[in-house]
């Protein structure tokens, strides 16, 4: 959430005040601009959409080419770099889509596909769950990714 905050501040801009000064934005008049959106949701949605269009292409074509490519260099020592292919398999198998080229051919299906991907993160990240301290009658709120 401060991730997306900074970017959509660098996006927005400042606000000009009415003596002349700019301003950053506040929380609210952020959430005022993007109406409830959020960018990663966005991001996901348009990664899905892009493998759409890319399994509606010809198996000729370049796009899928450079899809199916397998490099023949190995991969630097240490933590992996995470790849397109790996983020949008991993939205996939949250979706819970087995067969994702033949889901992709009906349009009208992924589309609902891609917007299924952008309200799993809203869920995944915005679930609050109570929890009760039983030493004591405080009640913590927590954010759990399901």
């Amino acid at each position: 959430m401060i991730f997306e905050r900074k970017i959509m501040r660098k996006i927005c801009g400042p606000k000009k005040t009415d003596d002349g000064y700019y301003r950053i934005k506040t929380n609210q008049e952020i959430n005022y601009t993007l109406k409830g959106q959020n960018i990663i949701g966005f991001i996901k949605k348009q990664r899905l959409n892009w493998l759409g269009h890319v399994e509606h292409m010809a198996e000729d074509n370049i796009v899928q080419k450079i899809k199916r490519r397998k490099p023949t260099s190995k991969r630097p020592i240490g933590r992996p770099k995470t790849r397109w292919k790996d983020d949008v398999l991993e939205d996939i198998k949250r979706i819970n889509i087995c067969n994702c080229k033949k889901v992709a051919q009906n349009r009208e299906s992924w589309k609902k596909v891609a917007k299924q991907a952008r309200m799993l993160y809203r869920l995944q990240h915005f679930i609050r769950r109570r929890i009760c301290c039983p030493l004591s009658s405080v009640i913590f709120w927590c954010q759990v990714a399901y």
